[in-house]
Protein backbone atom coordinates (compact mmCIF):
# COMPACT_ATOMS: atom_id res chain seq x y z
CA UNK A 1 0.00 0.00 0.00
CA UNK A 2 2.88 2.12 0.36
CA UNK A 3 4.01 2.00 -2.98
CA UNK A 4 0.70 1.19 -4.77
CA UNK A 5 -1.30 4.64 -3.33
CA UNK A 6 1.22 7.14 -4.94
CA UNK A 7 1.10 5.42 -7.66
CA UNK A 8 -2.29 5.78 -8.13
CA UNK A 9 -2.40 9.58 -6.88
CA UNK A 10 0.57 10.12 -10.10
CA UNK A 11 -1.62 8.45 -11.95
CA UNK A 12 -5.04 10.01 -11.36
CA UNK A 13 -3.59 13.12 -11.00
CA UNK A 14 -1.43 12.87 -14.04
CA UNK A 15 -4.61 11.65 -16.23
CA UNK A 16 -6.66 15.46 -14.91
CA UNK A 17 -4.08 17.42 -15.96
CA UNK A 18 -3.28 15.63 -19.28
CA UNK A 19 -7.00 15.71 -19.88
CA UNK A 20 -7.40 19.27 -18.81
CA UNK A 21 -5.20 20.65 -21.63
CA UNK A 22 -7.54 19.27 -24.15
CA UNK A 23 -10.96 19.97 -22.24
CA UNK A 24 -10.48 23.23 -20.69
CA UNK A 25 -14.28 23.53 -19.46
CA UNK A 26 -15.76 22.08 -16.06
CA UNK A 27 -14.45 20.28 -14.01
CA UNK A 28 -11.11 19.66 -15.11
CA UNK A 29 -9.62 23.51 -14.83
CA UNK A 30 -11.03 23.74 -11.83
CA UNK A 31 -9.35 20.35 -10.54
CA UNK A 32 -6.15 21.58 -12.30
CA UNK A 33 -6.41 24.80 -10.62
CA UNK A 34 -6.56 22.98 -7.22
CA UNK A 35 -3.62 20.81 -8.13
CA UNK A 36 -1.40 23.62 -9.02
CA UNK A 37 -2.15 24.97 -5.53
CA UNK A 38 -1.60 22.05 -3.60
CA UNK A 39 1.86 21.44 -5.69
CA UNK A 40 2.85 24.84 -4.25
CA UNK A 41 2.29 23.54 -0.71
CA UNK A 42 3.69 20.34 -1.06
CA UNK A 43 7.15 22.16 -2.77
CA UNK A 44 7.39 24.34 0.40
CA UNK A 45 7.38 21.18 2.33
CA UNK A 46 10.31 20.17 0.24
CA UNK A 47 11.81 23.62 0.36
CA UNK A 48 11.94 22.92 3.83
CA UNK A 49 13.09 19.34 3.85
CA UNK A 50 15.84 20.05 1.78
CA UNK A 51 16.81 22.81 4.67
CA UNK A 52 16.60 20.09 7.20
CA UNK A 53 18.81 17.56 5.22
CA UNK A 54 21.40 20.44 4.03
CA UNK A 55 22.52 21.25 7.51
CA UNK A 56 21.94 17.27 8.92
CA UNK A 57 24.60 16.57 6.25
CA UNK A 58 26.68 19.45 6.55
CA UNK A 59 27.24 18.57 10.00
CA UNK A 60 27.47 15.27 9.93
CA UNK A 61 30.62 16.11 7.82
CA UNK A 62 32.19 18.50 10.18
CA UNK A 63 31.34 15.81 12.93
CA UNK A 64 33.42 13.19 11.40
CA UNK A 65 35.99 15.72 10.35
CA UNK A 66 35.22 14.69 6.53
CA UNK A 67 38.01 16.25 3.73
CA UNK A 68 37.69 19.93 3.57
CA UNK A 69 35.21 19.83 6.49
CA UNK A 70 36.15 23.99 7.46
CA UNK A 71 34.23 24.63 4.36
CA UNK A 72 31.20 22.90 5.76
CA UNK A 73 31.46 25.26 8.55
CA UNK A 74 31.11 28.21 6.42
CA UNK A 75 28.49 26.47 4.60
CA UNK A 76 26.21 26.79 7.51
CA UNK A 77 27.17 29.37 9.54
CA UNK A 78 26.09 31.09 5.84
CA UNK A 79 22.63 29.53 5.96
CA UNK A 80 22.18 30.43 9.24
CA UNK A 81 22.97 34.05 8.86
CA UNK A 82 20.85 34.38 5.47
CA UNK A 83 18.26 32.89 7.31
CA UNK A 84 18.39 34.94 10.63
CA UNK A 85 18.46 38.68 8.51
CA UNK A 86 15.80 37.80 6.39
CA UNK A 87 13.36 36.55 9.85
CA UNK A 88 14.56 39.61 11.19
CA UNK A 89 14.63 42.41 9.15
CA UNK A 90 13.07 41.17 6.29
CA UNK A 91 13.87 41.47 2.67
CA UNK A 92 13.47 44.28 0.07
CA UNK A 93 9.97 43.65 -0.58
CA UNK A 94 8.91 41.66 2.97
CA UNK A 95 8.76 43.31 6.27
CA UNK A 96 10.78 41.47 9.11
CA UNK A 97 9.92 40.14 12.02
CA UNK A 98 11.82 43.50 13.89
CA UNK A 99 10.48 45.84 11.50
CA UNK A 100 12.07 47.16 8.04
CA UNK A 101 15.46 47.92 10.08
CA UNK A 102 15.30 51.49 9.13
CA UNK A 103 18.39 52.47 11.37
CA UNK A 104 20.42 49.86 9.50
CA UNK A 105 19.15 50.75 6.32
CA UNK A 106 20.74 54.16 6.86
CA UNK A 107 23.99 53.14 7.91
CA UNK A 108 24.67 49.99 4.78
CA UNK A 109 22.34 51.81 2.10
CA UNK A 110 19.81 48.18 2.31
CA UNK A 111 18.39 45.66 4.60
CA UNK A 112 21.19 43.45 5.51
CA UNK A 113 19.71 40.07 3.90
CA UNK A 114 19.58 42.36 0.23
CA UNK A 115 23.31 44.28 1.23
CA UNK A 116 24.44 40.66 1.59
CA UNK A 117 22.86 39.18 -1.22
CA UNK A 118 23.97 42.49 -3.58
CA UNK A 119 27.58 42.85 -2.01
CA UNK A 120 28.38 38.91 -1.52
CA UNK A 121 26.47 36.04 -3.03
CA UNK A 122 26.37 37.97 -6.14
CA UNK A 123 30.12 39.00 -6.62
CA UNK A 124 30.77 35.14 -5.56
CA UNK A 125 28.56 33.61 -8.16
CA UNK A 126 30.22 35.90 -10.74
CA UNK A 127 33.39 34.68 -9.42
CA UNK A 128 32.02 30.84 -9.78
CA UNK A 129 30.87 31.58 -13.65
CA UNK A 130 33.98 33.20 -14.52
CA UNK A 131 36.18 30.19 -13.03
CA UNK A 132 33.95 27.92 -15.55
CA UNK A 133 34.97 30.25 -18.50
CA UNK A 134 38.12 28.47 -18.44
CA UNK A 135 36.50 24.88 -18.02
CA UNK A 136 34.33 26.21 -21.30
CA UNK A 137 37.30 27.05 -23.47
CA UNK A 138 39.41 23.94 -22.47
CA UNK A 139 36.39 22.05 -23.57
CA UNK A 140 35.62 23.69 -26.57
CA UNK A 141 39.41 23.36 -27.34
CA UNK A 142 38.87 19.49 -26.99
CA UNK A 143 35.63 19.74 -29.31
CA UNK A 144 37.25 22.07 -32.17
CA UNK A 145 40.15 19.57 -32.27
CA UNK A 146 39.60 18.42 -36.51
CA UNK A 147 40.12 14.80 -36.38
CA UNK A 148 36.47 13.49 -38.07
CA UNK A 149 34.46 15.30 -40.85
CA UNK A 150 31.88 16.54 -37.85
CA UNK A 151 34.79 18.34 -35.81
CA UNK A 152 35.55 19.94 -39.25
CA UNK A 153 32.31 21.01 -39.92
CA UNK A 154 32.19 22.48 -36.11
CA UNK A 155 35.82 23.94 -36.32
CA UNK A 156 35.09 25.75 -39.56
CA UNK A 157 31.66 27.46 -39.02
CA UNK A 158 33.43 28.18 -35.12
CA UNK A 159 35.70 30.32 -36.74
CA UNK A 160 33.44 31.63 -39.09
CA UNK A 161 31.29 32.77 -36.53
CA UNK A 162 33.29 34.26 -34.30
CA UNK A 163 35.57 36.20 -36.93
CA UNK A 164 31.89 37.32 -38.09
CA UNK A 165 31.64 39.01 -35.21
CA UNK A 166 34.63 40.90 -34.84
CA UNK A 167 35.81 43.56 -36.91
CA UNK A 168 38.86 41.41 -38.34
CA UNK A 169 35.84 39.30 -40.10
CA UNK A 170 34.52 42.67 -41.36
CA UNK A 171 38.01 44.03 -42.68
CA UNK A 172 39.06 40.64 -44.31
CA UNK A 173 36.03 40.57 -46.26
CA UNK A 174 35.14 43.82 -46.99
CA UNK A 175 37.19 44.21 -50.10
CA UNK A 176 34.47 41.82 -51.91
CA UNK A 177 32.23 43.68 -54.35
CA UNK A 178 28.58 43.59 -53.03
CA UNK A 179 27.53 41.04 -55.85
CA UNK A 180 29.27 38.60 -53.48
CA UNK A 181 28.42 40.19 -50.36
CA UNK A 182 26.95 37.07 -49.35
CA UNK A 183 30.66 35.62 -48.73
CA UNK A 184 31.28 38.59 -45.97
CA UNK A 185 31.95 37.14 -42.89
CA UNK A 186 29.86 39.47 -40.96
CA UNK A 187 26.74 37.79 -43.31
CA UNK A 188 27.99 34.23 -43.00
CA UNK A 189 28.28 34.21 -39.55
CA UNK A 190 24.34 35.46 -39.16
CA UNK A 191 23.43 32.97 -42.06
CA UNK A 192 24.71 30.36 -39.60
CA UNK A 193 23.51 31.35 -36.81
CA UNK A 194 19.75 32.00 -38.36
CA UNK A 195 19.64 28.86 -40.21
CA UNK A 196 21.81 25.98 -39.25
CA UNK A 197 22.47 26.68 -35.63
CA UNK A 198 17.98 27.94 -34.97
CA UNK A 199 17.62 23.90 -37.07
CA UNK A 200 19.77 22.56 -34.58
CA UNK A 201 18.16 24.22 -31.62
CA UNK A 202 14.47 23.44 -32.81
CA UNK A 203 15.81 19.56 -33.06
CA UNK A 204 17.30 19.41 -29.47
CA UNK A 205 14.31 20.98 -28.55
CA UNK A 206 11.62 18.21 -30.36
CA UNK A 207 14.20 15.80 -29.02
CA UNK A 208 13.68 16.71 -25.07
CA UNK A 209 9.70 17.19 -26.03
CA UNK A 210 9.68 14.07 -26.91
CA UNK A 211 11.65 12.68 -24.31
CA UNK A 212 9.44 14.47 -21.69
CA UNK A 213 6.43 12.94 -23.21
CA UNK A 214 7.68 9.47 -22.87
CA UNK A 215 8.99 9.82 -19.41
CA UNK A 216 5.67 11.74 -18.71
CA UNK A 217 3.84 8.74 -19.55
CA UNK A 218 5.75 6.37 -18.34
CA UNK A 219 5.23 7.99 -14.45
CA UNK A 220 1.36 8.29 -15.03
CA UNK A 221 1.23 4.85 -16.39
CA UNK A 222 3.37 3.35 -13.46
CA UNK A 223 6.23 2.06 -15.68
CA UNK A 224 8.53 4.46 -14.03
CA UNK A 225 8.60 3.92 -10.40
CA UNK A 226 12.24 5.95 -9.42
CA UNK A 227 10.72 8.88 -7.97
CA UNK A 228 9.17 5.92 -5.06
CA UNK A 229 12.77 4.62 -4.48
CA UNK A 230 12.64 1.42 -6.95
CA UNK A 231 14.31 0.66 -10.52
Amino acid sequence: MKRTLPLILAMITGFIVLISDFIPHWPFGMITSEIEKWFLIISGFALILGQINLIKVNVNKIRFKAEGWQYFIITIASFAIMVLFGALWGTQSNVGLLGNGTKIVEVIGSKPFDYLFDNVYQHLQATMFSLLAFFIASAAYRAFIARTPESNLLLIAAILVMLGNTSLGSFLTGWLPENLDFLHLPNVSQFIMKYPTTAGQRAIMIGAGLGLIGSSLRIILGIERSYLGGN
